[in-house]
């Protein structure tokens, strides 16, 4: 056998072992973690200073906690007044229950959360620690502390075992059938328990349209006009691939693509299909022509000679900048202005998504894409849970398997159950060009052979961030204020990725804050622009709805749905959104 052959055999092999590790891991590197690990632990032998002052701060939190568990223990006895937490007094949403403050559960939960305090004390700031990997080590350490929270554990949570002193134990056989339920239900990939209430085309993706057209990737679909006239340039909206098309048309009156069809548009929107293996080879450029460009060239056969007001969520908005600077720099001028929700255009800095974006990670979701020809969404499902543990796992666990409680879904959460794959060769070009090398914002990214650049972007952008998003950081979503000498309006809404975007009007509790800067005005960087702008309360929705207005050219008679070169087809909402 010659070396050549010899070289392909051992990638082979190479890739096929990755795949299966990948599998045992949840996708999730265990190298990345380990030489992270190993990078601490080093120059934390190497600094003598620091090791001292973490022994020190070991110390007093032990008398602390001595203390108050001395003065809990009499205070439970009727032995002295009230204890007093430990100084400076620690305290945790996981614990505000009136139940956690009664002994010996306030002893233990102080003592947990004096233990995350010294750890997040120790993973920061030693000398010489590479910062990606100080901020694994940091990201790993709240993972285990997480996973070890009283709170998850049934004897050592107050709340639970009231529960079960009230109910007999009625709460834990609940918790074990629902348990049971849910093994069933992954082991048979059958939806999520409560979903079935939630069934698109009937509670979900319910505003009217036809499919005009369909290829291989996705269906537009043009919506059926709700006024006697429209305003003259259509909406043309862009999903995220990663996600179903129909989290903007979610139920009635808490639909974007409701919303604006009631306010005088004409909206168009991409459904993408699922991928499957026969769809491996599809790339970020396949997204390009394939979904932007050609329903780019079916709204200006329905609604000829307009500009188009292009609108992109999360991923479909970077798609959609890629695209506007591609036209841009070939003179191309259909789009009227850009709309970006939630969607980075900068990867430098994108948060915690960013620990699991380095060259072990790729490698294993490479190898496992190479295998089947796409990535599942259980196969992403771990990192993105891992970003919001509490929230999104242990507090769930407990409430159904120990409390009893399994909540009943909304529609947002349906939406969420209803997952999505990705082509292998679109993911790893997606990942390695934006993520890790950042290719789009440094002027390296090339469609059609050429690079584009964000800076040839000029039409009026609006741009949303949500306050406590943990996929597109809204300060990583803010940086094209420095990429593009465009006139932005910035909107920081309340909420996260998801349910800062559904924001319909009449909502309690909900605020924003709002502010445009002009061509050739100074940047402000993101803390001095949230500490000048003020808050105001209710939806964002209406805002947008009068800047699309304003930056519209009045209102014709609407077009009709399709045309000859773009027939109507099926109804809404298609037929690729109910591909499983």
């Amino acid at each position: 056998m010659d070396s050549a052959n010899e070289a392909v055999l051992g990638e082979e092999l190479d890739a096929a072992f990755h795949a299966a590790l990948a599998r045992w891991t949840r996708s999730l590197s265990l190298v990345s973690p380990g030489l992270a690990a190993a990078d601490w632990a080093l120059h934390l032998a190497l600094s003598p200073g620091r090791r001292l002052a973490l022994a020190e701060l070991a110390q007093q939190q032990w008398m602390d906690l001595a203390r108050y568990a001395q003065g809990s223990a009499m205070a439970a006895c009727s032995l002295g007044g009230p204890a007093q937490p430990p100084a400076p007094p620690v305290a945790d949403r996981r614990f505000a229950a009136a139940e956690w403050q009664q002994w010996p559960f306030n002893v233990i939960h102080q003592g947990f959360l004096l233990h995350q305090h010294w750890w997040e004390a120790a993973t920061r700031g030693v000398w010489g620690v590479e910062r990606h990997h100080g901020d694994l080590v940091g990201f790993w350490a709240r993972q285990a502390l997480d996973m070890m929270s009283p709170g998850n554990w049934g004897l050592a949570n107050p709340q639970v075992l009231r529960r079960t002193q009230d109910e007999g134990g009625a709460n834990l056989l609940r918790g074990a059938q629902f348990l049971a339920d849910d093994l069933q239900r992954l082991a048979t990939q059958a939806p999520a328990a409560g979903t079935e209430a939630f069934r698109v085309g009937e509670q979900l993706a319910r505003t009217p349209g036809r499919v005009v057209l369909r290829n291989e990737l996705m269906e537009l679909i043009q919506y059926e006009p709700a006024t006697p006239k429209v305003q003259a340039e259509p909406v043309l909206i862009v999903p995220a691939w990663i996600m179903k098309y129909y989290i903007l048309d979610l139920e009635p009156g808490a639909s974007l693509v409701e919303y604006l069809v009631q306010r005088g548009h004409t909206v168009f929107c991409i459904s993408w299909r699922n991928p499957g293996e026969a769809q491996r080879e599809l790339g970020m450029d396949d997204y390009l022509r394939l979904g932007i460009a050609a329903a780019l060239e079916a709204v200006g056969s329905i609604a000829p000679r307009r500009r188009v007001h292009g609108v992109g969520y999360c991923l479909g908005g970077t798609l959609l900048s890629m695209a506007a600077a591609a036209m841009a720099r070939d003179g191309d001028e259909r789009f009227a202005t850009l709309t970006l929700f939630a969607a980075q255009t900068d990867f430098s800095e994108p948060g915690e998504l960013g620990l699991f974006i380095d060259e072990s990670q790729l490698s294993l979701l490479e190898a496992q894409m190479r295998q089947q020809g796409y990535l599942r969404a259980d196969q992403m499902a771990g990192a993105f849970q891992m970003l919001r543990s509490y929230d999104l796992l242990w507090s769930r666990l407990v409430q159904a398997y120990l409390m009893g409680e399994r909540p009943a879904l909304n529609a947002l959460m349906a939406w969420n159950a209803d997952a999505t794959r990705m082509p292998a060769r679109m993911h790893a070009e997606y990942l390695r060009h934006l993520f890790l090398h950042n290719d789009l914002a440094e002027g390296r990214y090339r469609i059609g052979g050429r690079a584009v650049a964000l800076s040839d972007i000029r039409q009026p952008v609006f741009m949303v961030g949500t306050e406590t998003d943990h996929v597109a950081p809204w300060r990583s979503v803010y940086k094209l204020h420095h990429l593009s000498p465009a006139e932005i309006s910035f909107v920081l809404t309340s909420g996260g990725h998801n349910a800062g975007i559904v924001n319909p009007p009449g909502q309690g509790h909900r605020h924003f804050r709002l502010a445009t800067a002009r061509p050739g005005e100074p940047y402000r960087e993101p803390q001095d622009w949230l500490a000048q702008t003020a808050e105001q309360p209710g939806s964002w929705w209406p805002a947008w709805a009068d800047w699309l207005a304003a930056h519209s050219s009045g209102a014709v008679a609407p077009p009709r749905l399709g045309s000859r070169a773009f027939p109507a087809q099926d109804p809404a909402p298609g037929r690729y959104v109910l591909e499983r």
